[in-house]
């Protein structure tokens, strides 16, 4: 393999963290294409997440509008802010086609972005949907509903994040890899522990993780969690949703 051509292809400045954690042309593209592998194997992993959680919440959405109302759709009834309130009805719009089929509560739920599901356990919303219903969706997480939503929101801001550099082709080799899998199969686990057993079982991370190129010259880093603060949070992307 010419490396130094496929250096070429992939761009220096795509490939300067690969540069600076190696001490060849070489080992920096044998790298890069180890990233590629890890990051199928996160999108793999943080994929059961979303659809689980969302899945969870959703459940709970529906008994707490049921409570609330002669209707279990919670979408009418749900407190949310100016931008969750502006994704939820960009959801809508796109699950029925701007208006041109009926609206089915499946094809909204699957519209709704990780980003919007993250936000819901965030501490806005502790009190009008933590508290009353949403911390249901995690039974088997910290007896404290306080701790239990810190607990949440901390693991799904990592996952998240994790899932974004993934999927947008951005360096991953950085990150504690093991890290995340420990904590997406200790949040399924809280949703409920056949969750987290299945995700140990199909996510085939931790192999990719142990697979990494060991040459006598590379130089294998463990980055420390993404220091993101609430206003990086809420702003580091346009909206709310910032990803798909």
């Amino acid at each position: 393999m010419d490396h130094e051509r496929v250096a070429a292809l992939l761009s220096a400045p795509r490939l300067t963290s690969y540069r600076q954690n190696t001490t060849t042309l070489t080992e920096a593209v044998e790298l890069y294409e180890w990233d590629l592998r890890a990051a199928s194997r996160v999108l793999v992993l943080t994929g059961l997440v979303e659809v689980i959680v969302r899945n969870a919440i959703d459940r709970e959405l529906a008994g707490w509008a049921s409570r609330r109302s002669d209707s279990s759709e919670w979408f009418d009834h749900v407190p949310l802010d100016a931008q969750g309130a502006a994704d939820l009805a960009k959801a809508r719009l796109r699950a029925t086609q701007r208006g041109r089929r009926p609206e089915v509560h499946g094809r909204v739920v699957a519209e709704l972005t990780f980003g919007f599901w993250r936000y819901l356990v965030e501490s806005r919303y502790h009190t009008a949907l933590w508290v009353p219903g949403v911390h249901r969706a995690f039974p088997d997480g910290a007896p404290n509903l306080r701790v239990r939503r810190a607990e949440v929101a901390q693991r799904l801001q990592q996952l998240h994040f994790v899932r974004n550099r993934a999927a947008h082709y951005e360096p991953i080799h950085e990150r504690d890899l093991g890290r995340d899998q420990r904590l997406a199969v200790e949040l399924l686990s809280w949703v409920s522990p056949v969750a987290g057993a299945w995700a140990e079982r199909v996510s085939d991370l931790p192999a990719v993780i142990a697979a990494r190129p060991r040459s006598p010259h590379l130089r294998c880093t463990r980055a420390t969690p993404h220091p993101e603060t609430a206003r990086h949070r809420a702003r580091k992307v346009v909206s709310w949703t910032h990803d798909q």
